[in-house]
């Protein structure tokens, strides 16, 4: 009861210290330079708030970046490619979804770095110091149930879409989660999650993110919810429902690989 105790106060600290500190509002006239410090903030502080708490710990928990970069990097770049290639591909090719405009974007480079840091900084709150916490004082499932459940509750306008969109972010957690595990490093998740938000919201605008992103295309759903997504378009389609499910069975077959060798 002391350590469950003990591990709440430290989550509850860490969560609401970072929060407090995410209400910091540095103006600006520009939408895009608003949005890219409205990204940074929250990041900086969690990066701060990270630090602390690992020194805290006194190196009993650990975030592996490092590790692996190389490889991490590069295979999280490529299934975050395959991910959203593959939904929006076959969607668009069936034409659930069809593009019916394009937009004029000023900055689109700095929506687009936004967006990474919104990726960065979702990652290090999801699979950063609460997930290694909880994955050290008690196990990996513990970890999951948790790091899932947050992640679903940072992207709630899926409750109100429905039940489909709301397994789907369930989905895209554990194929992510499947991705961090296997690769042993955070970039892995980062670069799938990042080209999936970038891709998928800025440049195809089915992808949902904060409502001030613009998108360079505007795309519309037919009239199937279930296979076109309908408001939430890509992420509500059960095309990526299989699309999750296929991608984490693959890593979680690869990481069974990898203990099989160990």
């Amino acid at each position: 009861m002391k350590k469950a105790l003990i591990t709440f106060m430290k989550i509850a600290v860490f969560f609401m210290g970072w929060a407090v500190c995410t209400a910091i509002d540095i103006p600006a006239e520009d939408p895009a330079v608003w949005r890219f410090f409205a990204e940074l903030v929250p990041l900086a502080s969690m990066i701060l708030f990270t630090i602390v708490f690992i020194l805290i710990e006194k190196k009993n928990v650990r975030i592996p970046i490092a590790a692996n970069a190389r490889e991490g990097t590069l295979v999280g770049t490529i299934a975050g490619i395959i991910w959203i290639s593959v939904s929006a591909g076959i969607l668009i090719a069936t034409h659930q979804l069809v593009i019916t405009g394009k937009n004029h974007i000023q900055i689109l480079w700095l929506w687009m770095l936004s967006a990474f840091i919104n990726v960065i900084m979702q990652e290090l709150l999801v699979r950063g110091y609460i997930y290694q916490l909880l994955k050290t004082k008690y196990d990996l499932p513990v970890a999951i149930v948790v790091s899932t459940a947050l992640f679903s509750l940072m992207h709630g306008g899926a409750f109100e879409a429905g039940l489909l969109p709301v397994v789907n972010v369930i989905t895209m957690c554990l194929f992510t989660t499947a991705l961090y595990e296997v690769e042993g490093t955070l970039l892995a998740p980062i670069m799938a999650h990042a080209v999936w938000n970038v891709v998928g919201g800025v440049i195809l605008g089915g992808v949902s993110l904060a409502d001030d992103y613009p998108s360079l295309y505007s795309m519309t759903p037919s009239e199937n919810v279930i296979l076109s997504g309908g408001i939430c378009r890509i992420e509500g389609s059960i095309v990526v429902l299989i699309v999750n499910i296929a991608l984490m069975l693959i890593f979680l077959r690869s990481a069974r690989k990898r203990q099989n060798k160990d």
